[in-house]
């Protein structure tokens, strides 16, 4: 996962080909708020498998598919190309 950050925002992009996308977003904000990622919730119930839809099954590029949720006080943007945007909720 690559890293960078502007206007309070972290970007990182996240492993398309991971077996479980939604674990790659709670190795995120876990890393995030400085806490071991089995001290969240699951995302899977926030997202329920669509980003196992979105990288396995992409639609075309020129579609520019995006997914936005909120998770753990973040809003959360994923790609369908693995970029994924935090936003931390005030």
């Amino acid at each position: 996962m690559s890293n960078w950050s502007d206007s309070g925002e972290t970007r990182r992009r996240l492993d398309t080909d991971a077996e479980n996308p939604g674990v790659e977003v709670v190795k995120v904000v876990a890393d995030l708020e400085g806490v071991h990622p089995t001290e969240l919730t699951t995302a899977y119930d926030r997202v329920d498998g669509v980003l196992d839809h979105l990288f396995s099954n992409p639609p075309s590029p020129e579609a520019r598919m995006r997914v936005q949720f909120r998770y753990e006080g973040y809003r959360i943007t994923v790609e369908q190309n693995g970029n994924a945007t935090f936003e931390k909720m005030e």
